[in-house]
């Protein structure tokens, strides 16, 4: 499914803004403690969005399975796989984001 494929391309998009972030603000925590702190938060906000792609993109899935019954295996194997890679780098980035609180206290 189309929709599927989009949603899943924005989640990569805003992985890769907030892993983006968070490497920003580990650079500049010792420097700009204020700017590091803005990226640090645009990062958790960036999380936020990867949440809510996901929440649709199952919400998607499961009005499929409603409808149509189980989705076609390569469309279930398309989907786990960029699950997985896409909860792979989100906890990459959620460990530099704890890693940035705690430096910072």
């Amino acid at each position: 499914m189309k929709i599927i494929q989009d949603l899943s391309e924005k989640i990569e998009e805003e992985l890769e803004d907030a892993c983006s972030y968070i490497d920003m603000a580990m650079d500049l925590a010792n420097e700009d403690r204020l700017t590091a702190d803005v990226y640090a938060a645009l990062s958790m906000e960036e999380m936020g969005h990867v949440d809510k792609l996901h929440a649709r993109v199952v919400a998607v899935i499961d009005k499929y399975r409603k409808d149509k019954g189980d989705p076609p295996p390569e469309m279930q194997w398309r989907y786990n796989y960029l699950h997985e890679q896409h909860m792979k780098k989100a906890t990459k980035i959620r460990i530099k984001q704890n890693l940035y609180k705690e430096a910072v206290k």
